[in-house]
């Protein structure tokens, strides 16, 4: 049972990172519909919205919250938290920053998502290219 909810974890992380990678794609065409005709920036914007709310809500949000859970599951299951603090857990210690870390980005992204559904692009073009993997 344990390799099948690792297998779980794993899959829910590669569809978790594959939200967190488009989705700045995504904010840069809704933001480059801005410069064309009033009919046709509605149209595309009406269009990425709705592309936005399927993959935020829809595969972001859950593999997110699943990945959490099944990693949980795993690292209880396997007896990784009794090493969390102790010298041979070091590296276990760091995977918890970095997880923390997208966590953050993921919080932020949302923040930009929200923003974005409310009508207000705040930002140019080049700030979401930094957060863009293309």
């Amino acid at each position: 049972m344990y390799f099948y909810i690792k297998a779980l974890h794993i899959i829910f992380v590669v569809t978790w990172f594959a939200g967190l990678f488009y989705m700045p794609r995504l904010f840069i065409y809704a933001t480059e519909a801005g410069e064309k005709e009033p009919v046709e920036r509605d149209i595309l914007r009406k269009q990425f919205s709705i592309m936005m709310k399927r993959l935020w809500y829809g595969i972001t949000w859950p593999s997110a919250i699943l990945t959490l859970i099944f990693g949980i599951t795993v690292m209880l299951m396997g007896d990784w938290d009794k090493i969390l603090f102790k010298p041979e857990g070091k590296w276990f210690l760091m995977k918890w920053i970095f997880i923390l870390g997208l966590f953050a980005y993921h919080f932020s992204l949302h923040r930009l998502f929200k923003e974005e559904m409310a009508g207000v692009f705040r930002f140019p073009i080049q700030f979401y290219t930094v957060a863009d993997m293309e």
